[in-house]
């Protein structure tokens, strides 16, 4: 069974990016979301298996979408992980405290990003 992933952020090259270098492992399946809000409405429809959060976006940033998420029986439970540049060790465990499985660094290596989703999935299970 394929990892399904959702990855979330407002600006569409990276959207773009991310699920093109998603798409390199044929057992992945990538899905995309605009904005926190479009996030939440496509998790409720469940079948996710991870969920990657843009922590700055406008109107309700990855932390907000986080709390949102956790706050819904329905989606309580799917993994999510941020990606952002803000990676110092206080950063990152700030993110961890919030509920993250982990934390993927911007600029990340589109060539390595699948196997890293992977480590993730892997990790939250």
């Amino acid at each position: 069974m394929p990892l399904r992933v959702l990855y979330v952020d407002d600006e569409p090259d990276i959207r773009e990016i991310v699920s093109l270098s998603l798409s390199l492992d044929p057992d992945i399946e990538a899905e995309t979301a605009p904005s926190g809000a479009a996030a939440l409405e496509r998790a409720k429809t469940g079948n996710l298996d991870l969920i990657l959060l843009d922590v700055m976006m406008p109107e309700m940033d990855g932390p907000t979408t986080l709390g949102h998420l956790r706050a819904e029986p329905g989606t309580a439970s799917i993994p999510v992980a941020f990606v952002t540049a803000r990676t110092q060790h206080h950063e990152v465990e700030h993110f961890r405290g919030l509920g993250a499985v982990g934390v993927v660094a911007k600029p990340f290596d589109p060539m390595t990003l699948a196997q890293t989703v992977r480590n993730l999935h892997a990790t939250a299970g």
